[in-house]
């Protein structure tokens, strides 16, 4: 069961239904006509506008400052954000069902499935692999955001299962599991082009996404399952970020790589949404 659809896209714009709202948000993919009329579009609940630089929603009418959106059968608390987000990213359910595939198939076999997700944001992946039975170590260096997301398992009842809520900045995190001696064996990766760890650290993919990569392979176990990049800065190959996991088929099995999308329900058009690379071992 899904509440979200993409209605329409075009003209650098995407038109989308989160739950009772319909949202109008820029969207530099959309790099084609619209298929919809300027009045359909005119009848959307709110939109992101930018002036000087900055942004900032409009809205059309009431909407709360949260409501809830069932996507890919997990439920999320939906916001009007800052930086046009929503906190709910749709385009990844497609990498949620494939991990949930290799977990179930794991720990069908008696084994133990224990998950790294860095750069967790607002835990649809925590949910999906917490959902098909792993255990969950979720880090982001957000306070704000890491409570969104336990409230967003909270919603889809899934509260109680072995999740850990960590916020902490990644690379210092990772260093001290490699120094504990810890080890996972599926690691999830979802990085920003910039950012700040709570102490201010800062993150820039530039220099610090290649170091962290092979720091974070370090800690998949001999038994590893997957490891998952995702990537939504520009410029970046899917090919170029799967090379980075190539070393991991040493212990085995095989990647892949590719674009993620969104299809519009009616029109058939395929909206990119951001780029992956898997090693899996199953």
């Amino acid at each position: 069961m899904t509440d979200y659809r993409l209605i329409d896209s075009g003209n650098e714009e995407k038109l989308e239904q989160f739950g009772d709202f319909v949202l109008r948000r820029p969207d530099p993919q959309a790099l084609y006509p619209k298929s919809l009329s300027i009045v359909e579009w005119d009848k959307a609940h709110a939109s992101f506008v930018s002036f000087l630089g900055k942004g900032r929603w409009k809205k059309n009418v009431e909407i709360p400052e949260t409501w809830p959106i069932q996507v890919g059968g997990l439920t999320f608390s939906a916001t009007l954000g800052s930086f046009k987000h929503v906190g709910v990213f749709p385009e990844q359910e497609t990498n949620w069902k494939w991990m949930q595939e290799l977990i179930t198939k794991r720990i069908a076999e008696g084994k133990k499935v224990r998950v790294l997700n860095l750069f967790a944001y607002t835990g649809g992946a925590t949910l999906a692999c917490a959902s098909a039975g792993a255990e969950v170590v979720h880090v982001d260096a957000s306070s704000g955001i890491v409570k969104v997301a336990n409230k967003n398992a909270e919603l889809s009842n899934l509260n109680n299962n072995p999740v850990r809520w960590i916020v902490d900045d990644v690379k210092k995190f990772v260093a001290r599991e490699i120094s504990r001696g810890n080890t996972y064996e599926a690691i999830i990766m979802d990085p920003p082009s910039y950012g700040h760890g709570p102490k201010k650290e800062v993150w820039d993919i530039k220099k610090d996404f290649l170091p962290l990569v092979e720091q974070a392979k370090q800690l998949i176990s001999q038994e590893g399952l997957f490891f998952l990049l995702n990537g939504y800065s520009a410029g970046y190959s899917p090919v170029a970020y799967e090379n980075n996991l190539l070393s991991l088929k040493k212990k085995g099995g095989e990647t892949s790589s590719g674009e993620l999308y969104i299809e519009e329900k009616e029109g058939g058009r395929r909206l990119p949404a951001g780029i992956y690379a898997r090693w899996q071992n199953a």
